[in-house]
């Protein structure tokens, strides 16, 4: 009898270290402080997420296009440009209304590489390729603070349309 209660402890255990739920890598568990205790709206946001050296330091900041309905409008979802701080990020810059593909551009403004997003003036003009420079601080907050291209500006897709999202929160 002590034996089938010695097994059965066992297999209790070995199966709640089985489903224990690991720490978010520092990353995660940053988006996650950055938009807070979930609700309703935002417990279901989902994220792409691109590192890339935006200022050729060897260093890879984030681009993170955050989406689910607290992140998207008719204009497009969130964007956020963040860089390493220590062991977590900060945020460079908090962008709504941002189309797929999104950019890296040959170009610099300030150190950092400029941005190519796709964008909407209003809901009946038509999609454009906004550029955001970087003017020391951050990048523009808004498409229609940012600049327009005129042709196709030299750059790398680093985040295509077709991008998979995955959850933030399990």
């Amino acid at each position: 009898m002590r034996q089938l209660a010695a097994a059965l402890l066992l297999v209790l255990f070995a199966h709640s270290i089985g489903i224990a739920q690991p720490e978010p890598d520092p990353f995660t568990l940053f988006l996650q402080n950055y938009i807070g205790t979930p609700d309703e709206e935002t417990k279901k946001t989902e994220y792409a997420a691109v590192f890339v050296d935006l200022k050729d330091d060897g260093t890879n900041e984030a681009i993170v296009y955050l989406s689910s309905d607290g992140w998207c409008g008719t204009g497009g979802c969130t964007m956020l440009i963040l860089a390493p701080e220590g062991k977590s990020y900060r945020v460079v810059t908090k962008v709504p209304a941002v189309r797929l593909p999104i950019r890296v551009l040959f170009a610099k403004s300030n150190g950092w590489r400029d941005i190519g997003i796709v964008a909407r003036k209003s809901g009946v003009e038509p999609l454009y390729e906004a550029i955001l420079s970087f003017d020391g601080k951050s990048y523009p907050i808004s498409v229609s603070a940012a600049g327009e291209s005129n042709g196709k500006p030299q750059g790398k897709i680093v985040m295509p349309a077709t991008a998979k999202a995955k959850p933030l929160y399990q």
